[in-house]
C-alpha cells in the first residue's frame, strides 16, 4: 500500500473551462516533492504529455539530483528523488505496479463543490483500512478538467477557508490535503 501524488498538466481547464495543457513550473516540482517527502508519499508524478515540457521537468529534477543544486541543497535532493515525469496516468499506473500488485485508486482534488464527493475523514478511513495504492491528483491551471474527474474513483471534498475565496496554489492545497489525510486528529 502507498500514497502517491500526481500533478496534472493535461487535461486541465483554462479560465473559460476549455481542456488545455499547462506549462510546468520549477517551483511546483521541488515544492511538491518536499511535501511528498514530508508526508512519506511513495512517489510524486509530474504528468504532462508535451515532450519539451517533460524535458524541462527532467532538467529541473536532474539539477537537484546531480547538478550544483544537489551539492547546494542536499535536503531538496532527498525530496526530489521522489519525482518522476510521465506523459499520462497510464504511465502512473504502470510505474506504481512495479512497487506491488495492489490496485491504483485515483482521487481527484478540486476547489469546486461537486456531487458524490468523499470527505477527508471517509478517504482517510479507506486509506487505513483498504489495501490499495492511493494516487491523489492535483490540477494545474483552473483545475482538473471534468473529463478526467469522471474517470476517477473518488472526488475529494474541497478545502474551505473562512470566506468564499477558494483558489489556493496547488502547493498549498497539496500540503493541507496530505496533512488531513495522514493525521486522523486533523479533520472530521
Amino acid at each position: 500500500m502507498g500514497i502517491y501524488m500526481a500533478l496534472i498538466h493535461y487535461p486541465v481547464m483554462d479560465k473559460h473551462g476549455r481542456a488545455v495543457a499547462t506549462a510546468i513550473t520549477n517551483l511546483d516540482i521541488h515544492d511538491l516533492a518536499r511535501v511528498a517527502r514530508t508526508y512519506n508519499v511513495s512517489r510524486f508524478y509530474v504528468v504532462n504529455p508535451i515532450p519539451s515540457q517533460q524535458w524541462l521537468a527532467n532538467r529541473v529534477i536532474q539539477h537537484w539530483l546531480e547538478g550544483y543544486g544537489a551539492e547546494y541543497n542536499p535536503t531538496r535532493q532527498e525530496a526530489v528523488k521522489l519525482a518522476s515525469v510521465v506523459a499520462d496516468l497510464e504511465e502512473v499506473i504502470e510505474d506504481i505496479g512495479k512497487d506491488n500488485d495492489l490496485p491504483v485508486v485515483f482521487v481527484a482534488t478540486t476547489a469546486r463543490s461537486l456531487p458524490h464527493r468523499i470527505s477527508f475523514k471517509e478517504l482517510r478511513e479507506k486509506i487505513y483500512k483498504r489495501p490499495a495504492n492511493y494516487c491523489i491528483l492535483f490540477g494545474t491551471g483552473w483545475g482538473l478538467h471534468p473529463s478526467l474527474i469522471l474517470d476517477v474513483d473518488y472526488v475529494l471534498e474541497p478545502i474551505r477557508g473562512l470566506g468564499d475565496f477558494a483558489h489556493l496554489s496547488v502547493r498549498s492545497a497539496a500540503g493541507i490535503i496530505l496533512d488531513r489525510l495522514i493525521y486522523p486528529d486533523k479533520s472530521t
